[in-house]
Protein backbone atom coordinates (compact mmCIF):
# COMPACT_ATOMS: atom_id res chain seq x y z
CA UNK A 1 0.00 0.00 0.00
CA UNK A 2 2.91 2.46 0.79
CA UNK A 3 4.57 1.26 -2.87
CA UNK A 4 1.10 2.82 -4.23
CA UNK A 5 0.51 6.02 -2.13
CA UNK A 6 4.34 6.80 -3.17
CA UNK A 7 3.91 6.14 -6.97
CA UNK A 8 0.32 7.89 -6.54
CA UNK A 9 2.59 11.05 -5.07
CA UNK A 10 5.02 10.94 -7.41
CA UNK A 11 2.79 11.00 -10.32
CA UNK A 12 1.10 13.90 -8.69
CA UNK A 13 4.26 15.72 -8.52
CA UNK A 14 4.78 15.47 -12.35
CA UNK A 15 0.86 16.47 -13.45
CA UNK A 16 1.93 19.80 -11.58
CA UNK A 17 4.63 22.44 -11.78
CA UNK A 18 4.46 24.17 -8.94
CA UNK A 19 6.37 22.74 -5.45
CA UNK A 20 3.60 21.37 -3.57
CA UNK A 21 5.82 21.33 -0.63
CA UNK A 22 6.22 25.74 -0.93
CA UNK A 23 2.26 25.93 -1.30
CA UNK A 24 1.56 23.56 1.73
CA UNK A 25 4.73 26.54 3.99
CA UNK A 26 2.04 29.28 1.83
CA UNK A 27 -1.68 27.49 3.22
CA UNK A 28 -0.36 26.82 6.52
CA UNK A 29 0.73 30.36 6.95
CA UNK A 30 -2.64 31.05 7.54
CA UNK A 31 -3.95 31.22 11.18
CA UNK A 32 -7.25 29.10 10.08
CA UNK A 33 -5.20 26.22 8.52
CA UNK A 34 -4.70 23.32 11.18
CA UNK A 35 -3.61 20.65 8.50
CA UNK A 36 -4.01 20.24 5.18
CA UNK A 37 -4.99 17.21 3.28
CA UNK A 38 -3.06 16.24 0.10
CA UNK A 39 -5.83 16.27 -2.41
CA UNK A 40 -6.61 19.73 -1.16
CA UNK A 41 -2.60 20.49 -1.76
CA UNK A 42 -2.81 18.92 -5.08
CA UNK A 43 -6.09 20.40 -6.04
CA UNK A 44 -4.61 23.68 -4.78
CA UNK A 45 -1.53 23.33 -7.09
CA UNK A 46 -3.14 22.42 -10.36
CA UNK A 47 -5.96 25.43 -9.74
CA UNK A 48 -3.15 27.60 -8.90
CA UNK A 49 -0.94 26.80 -12.40
CA UNK A 50 -3.84 27.10 -14.76
CA UNK A 51 -4.77 29.91 -12.70
CA UNK A 52 -1.11 31.67 -13.92
CA UNK A 53 -1.80 30.02 -17.40
CA UNK A 54 -4.48 31.68 -17.70
CA UNK A 55 -3.18 35.47 -16.59
CA UNK A 56 0.29 35.07 -19.06
CA UNK A 57 -2.23 33.78 -21.80
CA UNK A 58 -4.66 36.41 -21.45
CA UNK A 59 -1.85 39.13 -20.90
CA UNK A 60 -0.24 38.07 -23.79
CA UNK A 61 -2.75 37.68 -26.58
CA UNK A 62 -4.15 41.10 -25.12
CA UNK A 63 -0.35 43.21 -24.49
CA UNK A 64 1.79 44.57 -26.49
CA UNK A 65 4.32 41.78 -26.28
CA UNK A 66 3.11 39.76 -28.81
CA UNK A 67 5.00 42.28 -31.22
CA UNK A 68 8.02 41.08 -29.21
CA UNK A 69 7.56 38.00 -28.88
CA UNK A 70 7.32 37.98 -25.65
CA UNK A 71 5.27 38.63 -22.11
CA UNK A 72 6.03 41.68 -20.43
CA UNK A 73 5.58 42.90 -17.03
CA UNK A 74 3.12 45.86 -18.49
CA UNK A 75 1.17 43.14 -20.35
CA UNK A 76 0.34 41.84 -17.11
CA UNK A 77 -0.07 44.86 -15.51
CA UNK A 78 -2.32 46.24 -18.02
CA UNK A 79 -4.45 43.00 -17.99
CA UNK A 80 -4.75 43.50 -14.11
CA UNK A 81 -5.77 47.01 -14.61
CA UNK A 82 -8.00 46.73 -17.51
CA UNK A 83 -9.77 43.27 -17.39
CA UNK A 84 -12.23 42.62 -14.66
CA UNK A 85 -11.93 39.15 -14.32
CA UNK A 86 -7.56 39.98 -13.00
CA UNK A 87 -8.93 43.37 -11.54
CA UNK A 88 -8.01 42.32 -7.71
CA UNK A 89 -4.30 41.80 -8.94
CA UNK A 90 -4.24 45.73 -9.24
CA UNK A 91 -2.31 45.74 -6.18
CA UNK A 92 -0.02 43.31 -6.81
CA UNK A 93 0.69 43.92 -10.32
CA UNK A 94 0.80 48.06 -10.25
CA UNK A 95 2.01 49.81 -13.43
CA UNK A 96 5.63 50.89 -13.72
CA UNK A 97 6.75 54.80 -13.26
CA UNK A 98 9.79 56.11 -13.02
CA UNK A 99 10.47 57.06 -9.72
CA UNK A 100 10.69 60.61 -10.51
CA UNK A 101 7.53 60.60 -11.27
CA UNK A 102 6.30 59.17 -8.12
CA UNK A 103 8.47 61.37 -5.79
CA UNK A 104 6.46 63.52 -8.05
CA UNK A 105 3.28 62.61 -6.92
CA UNK A 106 4.55 62.18 -3.17
CA UNK A 107 4.95 65.53 -3.17
CA UNK A 108 1.67 66.50 -4.60
CA UNK A 109 -0.21 64.47 -1.98
CA UNK A 110 1.88 66.38 0.42
CA UNK A 111 1.22 69.55 -0.10
CA UNK A 112 -2.09 68.77 -0.97
CA UNK A 113 -3.02 67.39 2.59
CA UNK A 114 -1.14 70.90 4.27
CA UNK A 115 -3.47 72.53 1.76
CA UNK A 116 -6.55 70.72 3.37
CA UNK A 117 -4.93 71.16 6.97
CA UNK A 118 -4.48 75.00 6.63
CA UNK A 119 -7.95 75.12 5.04
CA UNK A 120 -9.48 73.21 7.90
CA UNK A 121 -7.29 75.58 10.72
CA UNK A 122 -8.85 78.52 8.57
CA UNK A 123 -12.48 77.44 9.07
CA UNK A 124 -11.94 76.62 12.99
CA UNK A 125 -10.52 80.19 13.18
CA UNK A 126 -13.50 81.46 11.49
CA UNK A 127 -15.92 79.14 13.69
CA UNK A 128 -14.05 81.63 16.74
CA UNK A 129 -14.94 84.79 15.16
CA UNK A 130 -18.32 84.30 15.16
Amino acid sequence: AEMAAARLSGTENRLVSLPLSRIRVIMKSSPEVSSINQDALFLTAKATELFVQYLATYSYKHGRGKEKNALTYTDLSHTAEECETFQFLADILPKKILASKYLKMLEKEKRDGEVRESNDEGEEEEDEDE
